[in-house]
């Protein structure tokens, strides 16, 4: 898909102009006609019960929001434990085993980039893609997981789990097209929401630092990094999920002269096997005390 139009479509939903709002506008009744449809999907689904703990992290919205990292602090706290993602960005379908929490057994062609993010920073943790959650947690439970973290799994209303999300408010708060909201916040659905500051932080830190950095970066909502960016020299952003090829990244360190190529880990996962100058500008989640309370009371409810 052309970078140009998935970056109008991420402004259409998040900081639209005058133009993208009319065309928001008329396009109301199918965001309507979705959200009711969403609804429809949500009463009409019953919960399975897969006889393990299971804990889905998300958001509402398409794009990012923080919850690799999220996961990450909240699985590297137990033992026995798996996190299941659907794998958007791979160029493999079906199901597969990224890492068996002893060795990663998937290059990240086949496992995408978020999930070989878990691979790296959970390397006692099972790590499964599949479209198909219900197959994986199966194969997670095979495997001896006693808690299966669900990467954005909100929407799985036919599998119960205790679903926490990432709290979002936008100027946009209409649902696809509209907007950028693929489901609501269902009154008679329980869920526990996290707001940022108050029940995590975001922190960051930089290695690997060079005098001159260029910011080659492929995640959704790029902007979200210019408050914990170090001086670089030019931004350069790709379409979340892209795929790389050696000769762009050196075309940019080439023209800007740069020392290093500044990334986060999701594009770092991708890039090191070209064996490129990288500087690292790592973000993890600082997760308070409560929202372990909440996973444990879950759990404890279930036995």
């Amino acid at each position: 898909m052309n970078n140009s139009f998935i970056f109008w479509v991420e402004r259409y939903f998040y900081n639209p102009n005058f133009f993208q709002k009319i065309v928001s506008f008329f396009l109301l009744p199918l965001s309507w006609l979705y959200c009711f449809f969403m609804w429809l999907n949500f009463k009409l689904q019953k919960p399975h019960d897969f006889d393990v703990d299971i804990i889905s992290v998300g958001n509402l919205n398409v794009g990012g929001s923080g919850k690799t990292p999220l996961v990450t602090a909240l699985a590297s706290r137990y033992e026995n434990v798996a996190v299941i993602l659907r794998g958007f960005g791979r160029e493999s379908l079906g199901l597969h085993v990224v890492s068996d929490g002893k060795k990663i057994l998937e290059d990240v062609s086949v496992s995408g980039d978020e999930a070989m993010i878990y691979a790296n920073k959970l390397p006692n943790a099972i790590v499964i893609v599949s479209e198909d959650r219900k197959e994986a947690i199966d194969k997670a439970k095979d495997m001896g997981a006693e808690i299966v973290f669900l990467d954005d799994a909100y929407s799985k209303h036919d599998i119960k789990k205790l679903d926490i999300l990432i709290e979002s408010n936008f100027i946009n708060n209409y649902c696809l097209p509209s907007g950028p909201y693929r489901e609501r916040l269902w009154k008679s659905k329980e869920v526990v929401l996290l707001r940022e500051e108050f029940d995590f932080k975001r922190k960051t830190a930089l290695k690997d630092r060079c005098d001159k950095m260029s910011l080659i970066t492929a995640i959704a909502r790029p902007s979200r990094l210019d408050k914990y960016l170090p001086d670089v020299v030019s931004k350069n952003y790709f379409a979340d999920h892209y795929n790389f090829t050696k000769n762009e990244i050196e075309d940019i360190l080439k023209r800007d002269k740069s020392d290093s190529a500044l990334v986060t880990y999701k594009d770092y996962v991708k890039l090191e096997q070209f064996n490129l100058p990288l500087s690292l500008l790592d973000l993890e989640m600082e997760v308070d005390e409560k929202v372990f309370k909440y996973i444990e009371d879950y759990r404890a409810k279930k036995d």
